[in-house]
Formats: structure tokens, sequence, C-alpha cells
């Protein structure tokens, strides 16, 4: 036998090498967990340190570590978080995503996404308004004592007490960051500080303020719970006693100086409601638009897009308009629904009770039927309440409160009563559906409730994403059974229709010079909401440029690519699994829920 030991040497040097090339499969597999483990535990401890850093954070998680402080709201500290940014993403960098599992590799994707949003959007980081009458300091730090202290022990009524006193640094620190603000030249418009400034008031109305038979705001919240405590006439008279001494003593002062600055400021503002006003106001709402939306759509795109939906709807109400047998214009639809009183509660307690009740038994129902469309459900139970009267004035429409992560407190749908014109009885239906089930309250109860999932993505929050599904929520009733009343229906196309205008009006007044007057007018003519609506929502695009954009944007995203799912797919889709595909990964950009959409259609192709 001849024997070609060159052939051999080969076929010997080619198996070496397969068995090497095995061999390094077989590292690298254990590598890559290792590899995830160490990363889950990196991001585990850089959310650890954010919540160190945070004592509101803390008592949003239920944790009572510093229990009787606040935030730091000093301009400092936003070069403290640039830096810890940088050193982040410096680590980030020396990972080779390609070396991480599946799951570890999408935290890798959206942690290294943040990093480098909050890196370049130091560039806008006074391009706020941290004072305003949607979500300001003066009424957030109330809002908090309020909904998230509790008080199970006399050291966390201690706590409320130092969180009363912290009161006056914490307004240094906002008051010195307003400063910094108008001499970048951002300043809020004319109307955002009588709005403040009466909220304020608000605050240090009644006992122990001022000789009165009501107890202020946060005194009849500290008592209650005090009182609910079961103490000793001595202890408990003696909390009550230093609660009101912080109340008068540091509460009013900070309040005092607050309204000082503001009133002084009121006088140097204009009535110019876009940030075209700011310096680099373009590049700063281009960057508003992409961070809300998480998409590249231009301004003009999303005007474009607004008008067109605006226009879709309309159409559609049509359509009700001429099944209910009502004869006129769509305008006359409009300002029948407007004032007819048969849509609306009776501006009455009772007429306020009702329709909390209305709103629970509506969120009951549609419970019953979340296993027809889910496969995964949320552990957390949900409440409705009426916003708090100190609020009430300037508070949005409505809006949800997470759950606390420990289980101690539930999700909570907040629903405005203050004018009770504004909120038709076709409208409820929708409204709870979104803030409650199938809306917010399964998309952000679920999020936090993953286990597999490192904690900053449990309360990662894009808007696009968030809201999204919130406006999809509204409609995803409607494909099983509900809205039966074709008011109600009618109610839900207004919702949705009132996403729309805003495309048109947010980038009107931000990016073409709209004013407030003329935002206002667009709403008004055409949508049926009250006129009071209309004013508020254009108040809130005027102080949260951009924000209103992500609703329509990301249900138009999450219902194509469900009718892209359904295509692909044929009878192998399955609605439940779609809504888990949505959910389970807990709150993410839009390009990377299209991704993870076209993943699960391809693996369940025939």
């Amino acid at each position: 036998m001849n024997i070609n030991y060159k052939n051999l040497l080969g076929l010997f040097l080619i198996l070496s090498i397969i068995s090497c090339k095995q061999e390094e499969k077989d590292v690298s597999e254990v590598d890559v967990e290792k590899n995830s483990e160490e990363l889950n535990n990196y991001f585990e401890e850089q959310f650890q340190e954010e919540v160190d850093e945070s004592p509101m954070l803390q008592t949003r998680l239920g944790i009572k570590k510093d229990y009787g402080q606040w935030d730091d709201f000093s301009t400092e500290k936003y070069a403290e978080d640039l830096n810890q940014a940088k050193k982040r993403l410096d680590y980030i960098d020396d990972i080779n995503p390609e070396n991480l599992n599946e799951e570890v590799r999408l935290s890798y994707q959206l942690y290294r996404q943040q990093l480098e949003n909050e890196i370049e959007d130091y560039n806008y980081r006074f391009y706020s308004y941290p004072v305003n009458q949607m979500f300001g300091y003066h009424s957030q730090l109330p809002a908090f004592l309020i909904n998230m202290h509790s008080i199970d022990s006399i050291s966390d009524a201690e706590a409320y007490i130092s969180r009363l006193r912290g009161f006056p640094e914490a307004f240094n620190d906002i008051i010195e960051g307003l400063k910094v603000r108008e001499q970048n030249q951002i300043m809020p418009p004319k109307f955002v500080f009588d709005k403040v400034l009466d909220d304020s008031r608000n605050i240090i109305t009644g006992r122990p303020f001022e000789k009165s038979a009501e107890a202020s705001t946060l005194l009849e919240d500290f008592k209650a719970k005090v009182e609910a405590l079961n103490l000793s006439e001595e202890e408990e008279r003696q909390l009550i006693a230093d609660a009101e001494t912080a109340l008068v003593e540091q509460v009013k002062p900070a309040y005092t100086n607050l309204m000082d600055f503001l009133a002084n400021q009121q006088q140097r503002a204009t009535y110019e409601a876009g940030v075209w006003k700011f310096p680099k106001g373009e590049e700063f709402y281009n960057n508003a638009l992409k961070r809300t939306t998480t998409t590249d759509l231009t301004a003009e795109e999303i005007h474009e897009i607004g008008l067109n939906e605006v226009a879709r709807i309309h159409r559609e109400m049509e359509e009700i308009k001429n099944e209910v047998g009502f004869e006129g214009s769509l305008q006359d639809f409009f300002n029948f629904m407007r004032n007819d009183e048969q849509f609306y509660y009776e501006d009455t307690a009772e007429g306020r009770e009702k329709y909390l009740a209305d709103a629970k038994e509506i969120i009951d129902q549609m419970r019953d039927r979340l296993p027809d469309l889910f496969l995964t459900l949320p552990e957390a139970e949900i409440v409705v309440k009426a916003v708090e009267p100190f609020r009430e004035k300037s508070a949005g429409k409505a809006f949800y409160q997470q759950p606390a992560m420990d289980g101690s407190r539930p999700g909570t749908f907040y629903a405005n009563l203050y004018d009770i014109k504004a909120m038709p009885t076709y409208q409820l239906e929708a409204l709870a559906y979104h803030e409650g089930i199938p809306g917010h309250h399964m998309q952000i109860a679920i999020a936090q409730e993953l286990e597999e999932v490192p904690n900053f993505r449990k309360f990662s929050f894009y808007t696009a994403y968030v809201e999204g599904w919130g406006l999809y929520s509204e409609l995803l009733p409607k494909e099983i059974g509900f809205y039966e009343d074709p008011y109600s229906d009618f109610g839900r196309l207004a919702m949705e229709l009132w996403r729309a205008v805003r495309l048109v009006v947010d980038t009107g007044i931000h990016a073409k010079k709209w004013t407030r007057e003329e935002g206002i007018d667009f709403y008004v003519q055409n949508t049926p909401n009250a006129e009071s609506d209309a004013v508020k929502m254009v108040e809130r695009h005027i102080v949260m440029p951009g924000q209103a954009t992500a609703y329509k944007i990301g249900m138009n995203k999450i219902l194509e690519l469900r009718e892209n799912a359904k295509s692909q797919l044929g009878e192998n889709f399955d609605i439940r699994k779609f809504h888990d595909v949505v959910l389970l990964d807990g709150s993410i950009p839009l390009n990377i829920l299209e991704q993870k959409v076209d993943e699960w259609i391809a693996k369940n192709k025939n």
C-alpha cells in the first residue's frame, strides 16, 4: 500500500483544527454564561448605586434607608451624573456583546443606548422647566409625602417631619437651578407662573399656617397617618406638634422664598410658547422628538402624520354620527357631545363618587377577559382614586402611579374630577382601559414583576413604548366586543383623535412658531373635548416639548408590527403570544421592539 504522508498530515491538521474549534466552542459557551452573569451583576451593582444616591427612589421601592431625606436637586448633580455615565460607558466599551447570551445582549444594548443618550443630553440639561403646572417640584414634593411616604412607626413619622424640615434646602437648590436657566435664556411663558403660584399658596393654606377651621393638606395627611398608629395620647400629640413646627418654621418660609422668586421672574417672562425661542432651540426640539418617539421622524413628518390621522378619524366619527341618527355636521355633533347633559356626571360629590365607581367596574369587567388576550398577567392590584384637591386644578386629566415593588402599594389610576365637564361619560371606558387594564397597569406591573430582567430595565421609561401601549390598549377591547354603546366607541375615537391632534399642535408650537391661542383653537375646531381640556393640553405641550407626540407614534408602530406578524404568520399568529413579545422585555425603544417582533416572526414561520 502506498501511503501519501503529505495528505495524511494534512488530514491530521484538519482534524486537529476541527477538534480545537469544537473545544473553543464548548469553552465559549461556558464563557458566554460567565460573561452574562458578570454583566448582570454589574447592572445590579450600578442600579443599587442609583438607589443609594436617591432617598426618593428608595421610598418608591419601599426601602426606608434614608427615609427622612430628599434627593440632591443642585445643579452640580448634573456634572456628577455625567461623570458617572462616562465611567459606566468606559466599562461597557470593554465588553463584546457577541460573548453574551441573548437576554443579556439586549440588556447591554439598552444600557449602552441609555448611557450614550444621557451623555448627549447633558448639552440640554437646563432646557427644562423644573417648576411648572404639570409636575413642578412645588407640587411634587407634597404629593410625594402624601402618596409615597407611609407611616408605620414613630421613626417613620419622624422621617416625615425630617423631610418637612428639608424643604428650605431643597427649594434653595431648585431656585438656583431656575436662576441658571434664566441666565441661559430658558424661562417658561407668563401663564405658567400664575398656576404655579396658586398651587404653592394652596400648600400653605390652612392650619398651622393660619388660623383656620381647615387643616392644611400636609398637616391633614400627617395627622391621619399618625392617628392610625394607635400611639399613646402624649406620643401622638408630640409628633403632631413637631410636624406643625416644621410646617411653620421650614415649609412656609421655603414656599414664600420660592413664590417671591417666581413672582419676580414672572415680570421678565414673555408670551412666546415654543422652544424655538431658546438658544439652539431647533436642535433641542429635534433631540426631544428623537428621545420621545425613539425614531428618526422629523418635526415636519410628525406634523403630516398628525394631519392625516385627524382626517381619517373624522371620517370614522362621521360613520358613528350617522349610526346614531344625528342630523347635522360633524362640528354640530361635537357641540352636541360637548353640551348634552346625558354625557356628564353630576357636578356633586355623589357624581364624582359615581365616576370612580364606574371606572372600577369597567376595569373589573375587562379583567375577566384578560385570558383571551394575554398569557402573562400582573400580580399587583389596581385602585381608582381622584386627584387630590391641592393639585387637581392644574394636574392632568388622568394618570397612573406604579405599584410598590414589594407589593405594599397597589397601582393607582388617578382621575382628575376638578372639572367634571372635562370628564364625559363617553370617554370613561377608553380612559379606564388606557390608565388601568389592559393599559399602563398591565404593562408597568408586569415589567416590575419580571424575574430575569435587570432592575434598571424594570424602571426604564420609553414614552413611545409606554404611551403607545396605553393608546393601543384603548383599541384592543373593541376587538373583543367592548364599546357596545356607539357613544362610547365615539369616545374611543375622540381619545385617539386627541392624540392625533397632539402631533399637529406639539410640532406646530415648537417647530412652526404657533402661539398658545392657535394651538387651543386647533383642538377646539377638531375635537369634541371641552375648551378647558384644550387649554390644559396646549399648556402641557408648552412645558413638555415633544412628550405628547409619543402616544400616536407608539400606537401606530405596535399596530404596524402586529399587522406584519399576522400577515407573515397567518394561522400561526396568536395575539396572546404577540403581547408577550411586546410586554415581557419591559419598556424598550420602538426600534428594538421591532427587532424583537421580527425575530419572533422568523422563529414561528412555517
